[in-house]
């Protein structure tokens, strides 16, 4: 992944990258919002989430071992195109100031760091795809525009 260096990209959270690598009822929504918001920016731990999101899923019945196979593909080529922003002191920083002021776990406090990190902490207006209810609050709170 390319490191973040621009404030103009989309930040993706996790449950929208495991939408796009996946066939689920919101897969549909995900591919309407990739198609119009790139380039895209991940936080450095989003494919291990996404991952741990695969191997739940097939845990749960709800993918084969092809549909992961396939999925980690996918994966992996959205890897190579996003930007990535890298663990640093201010994400650490800003993911425990995020839990102090929203109902976040953490791996979602370090996906909204990450996001204010990328978007040099001026998130008014900024697209945040997230699929995660709490997680979209907490962006909308911090002043981004949440999509869906």
């Amino acid at each position: 992944m390319p490191t973040a260096t621009r404030a103009d990209v989309t930040f993706w959270d996790a449950s929208g990258v495991v939408l796009l690598c996946t066939q689920q009822r919101a897969t549909h929504a995900a591919r309407r919002l990739v198609r119009t918001h790139r380039p895209m920016a991940c936080w450095w731990g989003t494919p291990v989430e996404a991952r741990s999101a695969f191997a739940r899923l097939m845990r749960e019945g709800l993918l084969s071992r092809h549909d992961v196979a396939a999925a980690t593909v996918r994966l992996s080529a959205l890897q190579g195109a996003a930007v990535e922003v890298l663990p640093s002191e201010e994400v650490r920083d800003l993911a425990q100031s995020a839990l102090d002021r929203f109902d976040l776990r953490a791996a979602d406090a370090f996906q909204l760091a990450a996001a204010l990190v990328l978007s040099r902490q001026r998130p008014r207006g900024r697209p945040f795809v997230c699929f995660d209810r709490r997680l979209s609050a907490a962006a909308r709170l911090a002043g981004f525009t949440a999509l869906p």
